[in-house]
Parts: C-alpha cells; sequence; structure tokens
C-alpha cells in the first residue's frame, strides 16, 4: 500500500484515513484530545470509551467498525491522483475490550494488521477468530502480515489465561488473612478480575477512573471503589512496587500480584523463591515489577525450569504468566495457517523485540507467488541484450536499494532471503 493512504496506530499528519486497534498508550502516541487530522476508524467499544481517554474529542470524526463486516474506502493514489478502493474487516483480536485486527484488500493486495492480539491455541475465540480470518480470506493470498510480535521468541511460553486466572485465585485463597493488590493497566484484565470476583463472591476495589471504564463495559455489580468492602485490591500498574508493597506490611500484611507475560523477560532478584509455594525470598530492591526500570534477562536456570509457573519475585510479590499478548508457539501457529508473503513486527522498542522473520521466516509462502518475483522471471526470460562486442550483458537490476542481476535477485527471494546492502 502506499504511503499517504492509510495509518494504522499512527496519528501523524499525511494519511487520508486513520484506524486505531485499541486504546492502550502506546497504541495511542500523537492522539490527542485536539486531534483533527482525518476521519477515525475503531471499533464500537473503542468508541464508546473514547471520551473517558480523551476527554473534548471531536466525536463527529469517529466511524464505528462493526467486527466481521466488510467495508468500503474511496482513496485517492498520492502516485497516480487516481480513485481508488480500498476494502476492510475488522476482526476481534481478543487482547483488551474493543481490540481489533484489520484485514485490508485492493490494488495493492491484502494485509492483516493485527495490532496486539492473543490467540490462545485450545480457546474457542482463536477457533472463531481464525474461521472468520480465513473465511475473508478465501482464495485470497496474504501479502504482508503486521504482527504483534511481543513474545516472538522461543523462550516466552504462557499458560492460557484461564488457568493463570486459577493460578491466581489459588495464590489469593492461600492468604486468607492478607490484604491482596493486583497491578493492572486502565484497559484490560477484566476477565481476569470478573473471574476472581465471582469464582470469590467478592467485589474488587478500583480506583475511580477505571470504575467508570467498568461500568460502561457493563460491568456494574463486581467492582466499588469502598475499600471497607473488600480485601481485593486492583491498582495501576505504575503504583506497584516493592516500596508500594513494604509500606502497606508496616500496616496490615499484603500480598501483590503482577499478572503479567513482561515480568519473564526480566532478570530476577538475587535469591528469589521460584515457584509459588517456596520459601519467600528476603532480598530487597527498590526496581518496579515489569518496568522499563526492570534489568534485562539474563541466562538464568531458574527461569527455565517451569515458565508456566507462578513465581515468587519477592516476599510480599507474586508473578503469574497471565498474558494478553500472544506466546511464541501461538504466533507460530498463526503464521503457519495464514502463511504469507511477508512478515513484518509491529514492536520494535521493546526490550525483548526480535525481528518474526529470524525464527518464523521458514514459515512463509513460497515468494515464487510474489508479483514482484513474477515480474523478474518475465524480464528473465525474455531474450538477453548484447553488448558491443557481441557478448551477453549483464544487467543490474536496482530492487529496495541493492543492485543485483535478476538470476541473484530470483535465486535469493525463491531462498525466503532477505534482499538488503551490504
Amino acid at each position: 500500500m502506499e504511503a499517504g493512504m492509510i495509518s494504522v496506530d499512527k496519528w501523524s499528519s499525511g494519511s487520508q484515513a486513520y484506524f486505531l486497534t485499541h486504546l492502550h498508550a502506546d497504541h495511542t502516541v500523537g492522539l490527542s484530545s485536539g486531534w483533527s487530522r482525518g476521519q477515525l476508524f475503531c471499533s464500537r467499544i473503542t468508541a464508546k470509551i473514547f471520551p473517558c481517554k480523551f476527554p473534548g474529542f471531536d466525536l463527529s470524526l469517529l466511524r464505528v467498525v462493526e467486527i466481521g463486516n466488510w467495508y468500503e474506502l474511496s482513496l485517492i493514489s498520492p502516485s497516480t491522483g487516481t480513485p481508488t478502493t480500498v476494502r476492510f474487516k475488522a476482526i476481534d483480536a481478543h487482547h483488551c475490550p474493543g481490540s481489533v485486527m484489520y484485514l485490508f484488500r485492493g490494488d495493492f493486495g491484502c494485509m492483516l494488521f493485527t495490532g496486539d492480539f492473543r490467540w490462545e491455541s485450545n480457546g474457542n475465540t482463536a477457533e472463531t477468530g481464525m474461521a472468520s480470518l480465513l473465511d475473508s480470506l478465501r482464495d485470497e493470498k496474504l501479502d504482508i502480515l503486521y504482527i504483534d510480535n511481543t513474545y516472538c521468541n522461543p523462550k516466552y511460553l504462557f499458560p492460557s489465561r484461564d488457568v493463570a486466572a486459577k493460578q491466581v485465585v489459588d495464590i489469593i485463597n492461600a492468604h486468607p488473612l492478607h490484604d491482596v493488590i493486583i497491578a493492572i493497566d486502565s484497559l484490560g484484565k477484566e476477565d481476569l478480575l470478573l473471574y476472581i470476583s465471582q469464582t470469590l463472591s467478592i467485589k474488587i476495589w478500583v480506583w475511580p477512573e477505571r470504575l467508570q471504564i467498568m461500568h460502561l463495559l457493563g460491568f456494574y455489580k463486581n467492582f466499588t471503589t469502598q475499600t471497607s468492602l473488600t480485601r481485593v485490591r486492583a491498582v495501576p500498574r505504575y503504583s506497584f512496587s516493592i516500596d508500594t508493597l513494604e509500606g502497606l506490611n508496616a500496616h496490615r500484611p499484603t500480598i501483590g500480584i503482577m499478572p503479567s507475560g513482561l515480568p519473564w523477560a526480566t532478570k530476577d532478584m538475587e535469591e528469589n523463591g521460584v515457584v509459588f509455594g517456596s520459601s519467600p525470598s528476603t532480598s530487597r530492591s527498590n526496581k518496579k515489577i515489569g518496568t522499563k526500570d526492570t534489568p534485562s534477562l539474563s541466562k538464568d536456570p531458574d527461569f527455565g525450569g517451569n515458565p508456566m509457573s507462578v513465581r515468587r519475585y519477592h516476599e510480599h510479590i507474586y508473578v503469574v504468566p497471565y498474558s494478553n499478548h500472544s506466546c511464541f508457539s501461538e504466533i507460530q501457529e498463526f503464521i503457519q495457517l495464514l502463511q504469507p508473503l511477508n512478515i513484518k513486527g509491529i514492536v520494535s522498542s521493546s526490550s525483548c523485540y526480535i525481528d518474526p522473520s529470524y525464527h518464523l521466516g521458514h514459515l512463509l509462502r513460497d515468494r515464487q507467488d510474489s508479483p514482484i518475483t513474477n515480474k523478474l522471471k518475465q524480464e528473465t526470460e525474455s531474450k538477453p541484450a548484447k553488448s558491443a562486442a557481441g557478448g551477453r550483458k549483464r544487467k543490474l537490476l536496482d530492487f529496495l536499494g541493492v543492485r543485483a542481476s535478476r538470476v541473484n535477485l530470483l535465486r535469493r527471494l525463491s531462498h525466503g532471503a532477505r534482499v538488503t546492502g551490504t
């Protein structure tokens, strides 16, 4: 697709239409209450909670996209100035309320932008979503896949969210005399909190702004802002730290639970406990859990022992592998089923970033099917030019900034090699 037509989770000027996958802060950088650069497409749930995130925003710019429906968008080709039509569909990404992936089709081919997503291998949501996606593709081949590569590395392995939610409840039940704080974001993990509330028959405290989001999502009975009604509180992730837990324990016994895949990419503190039920650690640190302040993971033998288990990060803190991003095996299955021609990761600034083609490039569709390769074949099969001396002239083709013969380019494309400069 040409630049200047569509932007997904990018909010600078220069595009004719803008698409929002979900309302997490890292996907709305550059979006503000005063933003007015064009029509903004999003899911109905995202549109519903949009004013909470961006009060004063001109809501007439929002275009609600119903999940599962095809839409057509008339745009102008920046290169030719002629009209062109783009068809698109939103598919539930199951990352957080309102999150969707977008499938685009047009003269440029077929492309899928997942945004952040979690399709568990054994979940009904994944089966339903994949069925919808495959039905949308039908006989079309996916030319390019922009994928959530947050955990695109074989070392990242998580249980399903259902299993991880049960682990959280087990921890709470094992501490009947403790207060419990659970670190969450301003959007997401509602299913976890609902499961805790319904399983333990308790209300969960949330801060006032979070309660407003819960009510907009239709959750009225399970949450409260009155601390006297419950011993379980969901707190903003940025306020969750060892210092906070130690301060709370000076007044009442309190444990903290971090439900996230991200801490599994961090290095343990020295002498930490490993699995729920083991002896607590007595080590201390001022580092927050699961933030950029946390040091990177080195090769830790304890980490590789059982990545599906709860870990004790500190004497007051448990880390549960509850992730709203797909783990490596789920990403692998996703790519293997779709077999795109090309793949690009949407996450480029994470400490655990890795190019998805590094581990999964072998799953890409045979590049012999690509328009670029077909064009090179046609040119190669035509009669070669003769030099003044009567010999064959080896013509070099400029492709993505690389000067190489057609034969070399074909060979490299057919083997899935990246055509890059040296």
